[in-house]
This record gives C-alpha cells, sequence and structure tokens, in this order.
C-alpha cells in the first residue's frame, strides 16, 4: 500500500474574522476527519492538527504560519502533501475530488 495521505489543517481557537458563521478550525478538523473515513476509510490517511497560536518547533511549521499571516489568509487552511487547497469553510466535494486525484477511491 502507497504512504498515507498527509492531511494537515492550521489553524486558532478563535473562528476567522472573516469566516463570520463558520465552525472554528478544530470543529472542522474533526469534521474533515469524520467524512473523509466515512467515504474513503481511514486507514489511507494521516492527519496533523497545527494551532497557529502555539509555539511551534518545527522550522516549516513556523515558515508556513507565518505565511499564512502575511498572506491574510482565511483559516482554517487545509492542505493535502504539502499542497493548499482550501482555507476558511472548505467544500467537501472540492476536498473529495482532490482525494481521488491521488488515486484513492471510495468505499463501497
Amino acid at each position: 500500500m502507497k504512504s498515507p495521505l498527509q492531511i494537515t489543517v492550521y489553524g486558532r481557537k478563535e473562528i476567522c474574522p472573516s469566516c463570520v458563521g463558520a465552525p472554528g478550525s478544530w470543529d472542522t478538523f474533526e469534521w474533515l476527519q469524520a467524512a473523509i473515513g466515512r467515504k474513503f476509510g481511514v486507514e489511507k490517511f494521516r492527519y496533523t492538527y497545527i494551532d497557529m497560536d502555539q509555539k511551534q518547533s518545527d522550522d516549516k511549521h513556523r515558515e508556513f504560519i507565518e505565511h499564512i499571516i502575511e498572506e491574510d489568509r482565511f483559516y482554517p487552511v487545509l492542505l493535502m502533501n504539502n499542497e493548499i487547497i482550501a482555507e476558511g469553510n472548505p467544500n467537501l466535494k472540492t476536498v473529495f475530488n482532490v482525494i481521488e486525484s491521488y488515486g484513492i477511491q471510495p468505499i463501497n
């Protein structure tokens, strides 16, 4: 089996000021795991949540958080294998299409 698809969510406890009415970053992270797991199974994915307000020891995460802030991006920011696929309130159809572009097929 290929290595799992890495799904990373960068977010904050506070809701993005431009995303009024959207769920929080952690809620979005949990929702994505559940929705993806139901459609594609769980063994094909590895999930990481990065809290943008916590001090990061990894340079890659620190630099990406700086990029999010400098570019004034909506959060949460969703990456698959280090490629940004969504920011703010992600659309499941888009997320599923990207997953399928990696050759992962829905179960049943």
